[in-house]
């Protein structure tokens, strides 16, 4: 095989409900296709979101540098060389989502190429994930209501909740609704996406500490550096290191110095090669690892399932697989299906998200149908 085409296709789907966040707010996703194909006809696929507010790249910087930088190091290399086209890419800094979607899009090909799933090539361990959904910024009564619905209609018991707002008391309010409503049972954890100091998240943990919330994600900015270490050190619940750790050398950084106790793994920033590699860190180090969402369409959800369901490790603990329910379209051809309060890890040959081409067609921005 010799890849001989690439194809970045940046596009536009307004989301049905929009989610606000301490760093942010998504109102439509602006994300790009990427295609990569062989001169055989096989080709991979994957999902790539800019989030100019975490890493810095954008919907145009993703587009131009798989264009102009990554597709002459891709065109006529053999995808099952995954190590040389690697090594090209690092020469390039940065860019850590466009990167982890060339390195999906390569196992895709490889995958639909020896007509096996991709799941079952990385490590096949389950048939399925628990989900979790994120619940973000609104009042109280907000909150409860929409946590309440994705439990009642799909069976999630996991809830990540969007905090990092002031004055404090709106999250932690927030909290104390949300478990009264929930009851004892249902599991929370904690993303602050950075929007508090260490004093101020160390204040939101002591005010919630009965609440059984099980992890504390960014609760600060990981750049605090004394503040943050102390937080890690004195928290009762798992620091989870996630926009603080976009690589394996970060994610390796934080936890041997001790800016992190746990992490979240999102393969639209890390792809399987490396999010692989953080895997095996965290479980040689013993530490807990939450399977992550960019804010994914269903395409990236689906890269999710792939590889959190192809490991113990990564498969012990729900994953952030839902956010795509906000959206009021998609470019999957056959939709993912949240039941029981799972998704099953994809059958088919490559990593399973095939695409609807007349969605693509009209959602595209580089050559709109009308």
């Amino acid at each position: 095989m010799i890849i001989d085409r690439v194809e970045a296709v940046p596009y536009r789907i307004p989301m049905r409900k929009p989610l606000r966040f301490a760093s942010g707010e998504v109102l439509e996703l602006e994300h790009v296709l990427l295609r990569i194909g062989t001169a055989e006809g096989i080709v991979g696929v994957a999902d790539i979101p800019p989030r100019p507010y975490t890493y810095g790249e954008t919907q145009a910087s993703v587009a131009a540098v798989i264009e102009t930088v990554f597709a002459p190091a891709l065109i006529g290399s053999n995808p099952l060389d995954r190590g040389q086209i690697h090594a090209r890419l690092h020469r390039t800094v940065g860019n850590v989502a466009a990167k982890g979607g060339v390195d999906i899009a390569l196992w895709d090909l490889i995958g639909t190429s020896l007509g096996q799933p991709v799941h079952r090539l990385l490590g096949g361990h389950s048939d399925s994930l628990r989900v979790s959904h994120m619940v973000g910024f609104a009042s109280g009564p907000e909150m409860v209501a929409e946590a309440i619905e994705h439990r009642d209609r799909y069976g999630i018991e996991v809830f990540k909740v969007k905090v990092g707002r002031r004055p404090l008391r709106l999250d932690i309010d927030a909290c104390r609704a949300l478990r009264e409503a929930l009851g004892p049972d249902v599991e929370l954890y904690l993303d602050a996406n950075r929007g508090w100091t260490a004093v101020e998240a160390m204040e939101v943990l002591d005010a919630t500490a009965d609440l059984g919330i099980t992890f504390f994600e960014e609760p600060c900015d990981a750049a605090e550096v004394l503040g943050r270490r102390r937080l890690v050190t004195h928290s009762r619940i798992p620091i989870v290191a996630d926009e603080s750790v976009p690589t394996l050398g970060d994610a390796a950084r934080e936890l041997m110095t001790g800016g992190a106790s746990a992490l979240s793994i999102k393969t639209a920033r890390t792809g399987f090669t490396q999010s692989q590699q953080i895997l095996a860190l965290a479980e040689g180090l013993g530490i807990e690892v939450i399977m992550g969402n960019q804010i994914d369409t269903q395409i990236g959800s689906t890269a999710t399932v792939a590889f959190g369901a192809a490991f113990s490790h990564s498969s012990r603990r729900a994953a952030e697989l839902s956010n795509f329910l906000d959206m009021a379209d998609d470019l999957i051809a056959e939709p993912l299906r949240i039941s029981g309060g799972r998704v099953e890890a994809p059958s088919v040959p490559g990593v399973g998200a095939g695409i609807d081409e007349d969605k693509l067609a009209f959602y595209r921005l580089d050559a709109r149908v009308a």
